[in-house]
């Protein structure tokens, strides 16, 4: 069954590649607004000889597992105390609905004034624009928990820590991890985004370097870069840890 569903996948970007080279041969668009696969294919070929793209990738995903990280430890936090304390609730957690809705990118100016052009800035950016996905979820999940596991862990005798380590977080795991997944796709457009503005090294700086070369080949090999790790670490991590709490809850 996995290799059916895989093999279809592959025939489908196949028959994407080729109406890709089709289409740019056939002259429709010139070659410096829509290049072909060929072209694309020769730029990460040259990136990845001179190094630049490994640089690149390994520099954005340092950024974003920094900034992820820290997202997650404040939304965790954060999504429990509004679960379990009316309170900040009903004040913080207005805040952070409202400061949801804000993207990511709209935090840098903010970033370069705090900041500066350094990693602290981009990983803040990363960081806030992912954390409050985590905060929501967490909050969520807490809250859907049936009050009689608590007041029977209660019973006997777990408090404080021990009761949120042996009881609520595994509760509310499943709705974490749909809240780790939102926040790890907000946090990878905000370092994309971040890098971008700030110029400063990783996928988003070459991205801006071939927007400033006008080479839109440079612009797409990197964009298809971006796509790939993507779909690998949704793929390859969150799928995989999704499927596994969903067994292990009974939900599949």
């Amino acid at each position: 069954m996995k290799k059916n569903i895989l093999a279809k996948k592959i025939m489908f970007y196949i028959i994407l590649v080729i109406i890709w080279q089709v289409i740019s041969m056939s002259d429709i668009l010139p070659s410096n607004v829509f290049p072909s696969p060929y072209e694309v294919g020769e730029v990460l070929m040259y990136s990845a000889a001179d190094g630049s793209l490994f640089f690149g990738i390994g520099t954005t995903l340092m950024r974003l597992v920094v900034g992820l990280t820290i997202a997650i430890a404040i939304g965790v936090v954060l999504g429990i105390f509004m679960a379990r304390v009316e309170t900040v609730n009903q004040t913080i957690g207005s805040l952070v609905l409202g400061l949801q809705s804000i993207p990511s990118i709209a935090w840098v100016p903010l970033a370069l004034l705090w900041f500066g052009l350094n990693d602290v800035g981009i990983i803040f950016v990363t960081a806030i624009g992912a954390v409050f996905a985590v905060t929501i979820n967490t909050y969520t999940g807490v809250k859907n928990i049936d009050p009689h596991y608590v007041e029977a862990a209660r019973n006997m005798g777990a408090k404080g820590t021990q009761l949120i380590t042996n009881v609520l977080i595994p509760a509310a795991f499943p709705y974490m991890i749909s809240g780790f997944k939102q926040g790890w796709a907000f946090a990878w457009r905000g370092v994309i985004g971040a890098e971008m503005l700030f110029s400063f090294l990783g996928l988003g700086f070459l991205l801006n370097v071939g927007r400033q070369l006008n080479d839109v080949s440079q612009v797409i090999a990197i964009m298809v870069v971006i796509m790939i790790i993507g779909m690998a670490v949704d793929g390859f991590i969150f799928k995989k840890i999704e499927n596994k709490v969903m067994s292990r809850w009974g939900l599949r």
